[in-house]
């Protein structure tokens, strides 16, 4: 079986969106650092809308200070068109109850797939109300995590919900590179876990 090149995938939907009016894209974020470059990026094709719904940020002073951060690089990061920021809920009790039973489950395995799932499900019901026309996520960034599930999952969230979902793997053409370079360059702070109680120790960002 090939594997999918999601980086080819995104080249083709963005070759074929025309140059009349920048379509509108809900792009959920997990943090600060990693929507640097998307944003970068997408802002030259899309008006984007950045949803931070993170239930799985533990403690809550944890998920403040992303919070704050994720605020201050949109109001000071040069974009093409200009970028709206939506902060979702924080009901740390709706991850715990999602991943119930996969605690011991090892970094990067089902429990995680459950917590992206989460995320992309509320990222593809904001589209939906909103009238969008794409969704995404910045999660595919990252080294660490897996874009083949990832957009797996979006696919099939973005088919329950009926809004497309825009294909990625955002660590392709040296996105992550650069998106340290750009969390160095606006003075970001980069956490060294990725969210949840259950990834200190485990995924580095």
């Amino acid at each position: 079986m090939n594997k999918i090149n999601y980086q080819k995938e995104l080249d083709k939907v963005l070759e074929n969106l025309g140059t009349d009016r920048a379509p509108r894209l809900l792009l959920h974020s997990c943090c600060a650092p990693c929507s640097s470059y998307v944003l970068k990026y997408l802002s030259d094709y899309f008006r984007i809308t950045l949803l931070y719904f993170n239930p799985n940020i533990s403690p809550k002073e944890e998920y403040v200070k992303r919070v704050g951060e994720q605020k201050r690089l949109i109001s000071e990061l040069s974009v093409c068109n200009p970028v709206s920021f939506i902060e979702g809920r924080y009901e740390p009790s709706e991850f715990y109850e999602a991943v119930r039973g996969y605690e011991n489950e090892p970094e990067g395995g089902e429990r995680c797939f459950i917590c992206y799932e989460l995320r992309l499900c509320e990222a593809a019901k904001y589209a939906v109300e909103g009238g969008f026309d794409y969704f995404a996520t910045t999660l595919s960034i990252s080294p660490l995590k897996n874009a083949a599930k990832i957009n797996e999952i979006g696919e099939r969230v973005g088919a329950r919900f009926g809004v497309k979902h825009l294909p990625s793997d955002f660590k392709k053409k040296e996105g992550y590179k650069q998106s340290v370079e750009l969390s160095a360059q606006y003075c970001l702070y980069r956490q060294n876990f990725c969210g949840c109680v259950y990834s200190k120790g485990g995924d580095k960002k």
